[in-house]
């Protein structure tokens, strides 16, 4: 075999599966968040109310060809070119490489189509969907749901040592419209919930969504909370309390939407003094607008200090709030039931080696 302009060395084929991409939904959370953070959940049990939504990262993941001076490629914000895995400053993608235990060279590009630090559980959506597209890039046959999620938790809180709770990783995994339950020996139970079509339909429609204009890192935000944890036990009781009180409104059916809108008021009053992180003179002017507009309710999406707010309102009453937040950007947005997918596979493609 001749290579013109290159030194002639031996090479030897092989053949794998060349190319995968993964879509995987972000997160809205209802109620109970922050009872899942393992601090609270271990002993006292956890539960939370979310949905996946139909904005999703993207992940795009093969073996690196044998042609390049480097062993990774790895675009997201920023592009690295390394030789090796302890040179990759991303610690989600150093991290779920070397979970499983990929020793081929790597390259990664990943695409969003929201910011990351939102509130949206953006960084276990990619977490959860480069595990995938790397499990199938090694030709595992389906990794099941639980699992994926198992082992998105373990990469974050075990291996990156992050300040995050379990129910982002689940809702990427799984998708749809669940409660979610922390704590046992289970560890994690997964309860979809069945809501009719028409109501459903109108929940999508009562609610809003509107980026505050900046991000914020929910890890450092997070940290004050848990440290609080001992502190606000009723707090977290309440807010746990309220899941299955939104799933006794939801069961009610479309007329009762405003209660559910109410209960999210009342939670966001109780979630923003668990920590002096979680809003700001900002956010509070942002969410005292949207009241005065209409809106029955609403919270701050994820661990507080910035991202996506979450607002519910009648439908007629949203073209005055989108007036009054006139400066914010309003992000439409339908529910997703889908979980982390496989949606591209090349196959069988000979590199040389």
């Amino acid at each position: 075999m001749f290579f013109v302009g290159c030194q002639l060395r031996s090479y030897q084929l092989f053949s794998y599966l060349s190319m995968v991409i993964t879509k995987t939904p972000f997160r809205v959370s209802f109620f109970g968040g922050g009872t899942d953070y393992p601090a609270w959940a271990n002993e006292n049990g956890g539960v939370v109310l979310s949905t996946t939504i139909n904005k999703y990262c993207y992940v795009t993941c093969r073996y690196l060809p044998p042609f390049f001076d480097y062993n990774y490629k790895i675009r997201y914000t920023e592009n690295e070119y390394v030789k090796t895995l302890a040179e990759i400053k991303h610690p989600s993608v150093r991290a779920c490489i070397s979970f499983a235990n990929v020793a081929e060279r790597i390259e990664m590009q990943h695409n969003s189509d929201l910011p990351a630090m939102s509130g949206l559980g953006s960084s276990s959506s990619f977490t959860v969907g480069f595990l995938n597209a790397l499990y199938a890039l090694q030709g595992r046959k389906t990794i099941p749901k639980s699992q994926l999620a198992s082992d998105a938790i373990y990469v974050e809180q075990e291996l990156l040592k992050e300040n995050v709770g379990s129910q982002d990783q689940v809702a990427a995994a799984f998708g749809g419209f669940n409660k979610i339950e922390f704590g046992g020996e289970e560890k994690v139970r997964v309860a979809p919930l069945a809501i009719p079509a028409a109501t459903t339909r109108a929940l999508e429609n009562h609610l809003m969504l509107f980026f505050t204009g900046f991000s914020r890192n929910a890890s450092e935000i997070a940290a004050e909370q848990i440290r609080n944890t001992g502190s606000k036990e009723r707090e977290l009781r309440a807010m746990g309390a309220m899941v299955p009180e939104a799933v006794k409104i939801l069961a009610a059916g479309p007329a009762r939407l405003n209660d559910f809108g109410r209960l999210l008021h009342e939670s966001w009053q109780i979630k923003r003094g668990l920590s002096s992180q979680i809003t700001n003179s900002h956010v509070d002017g942002m969410y005292a607008a949207a009241r005065e507009a209409g809106a029955l309710g609403g919270k701050l999406l994820g661990a507080g200090g910035g991202g996506f707010m979450l607002v519910l309102a009648k439908p007629e009453d949203q073209p005055r709030i989108k007036e009054k937040l006139g400066k914010f950007l309003y992000v439409p947005f339908r529910f997703d039931n889908t979980g982390s997918q496989v949606i591209f596979k090349l196959d069988n493609e000979t590199y040389l080696s």
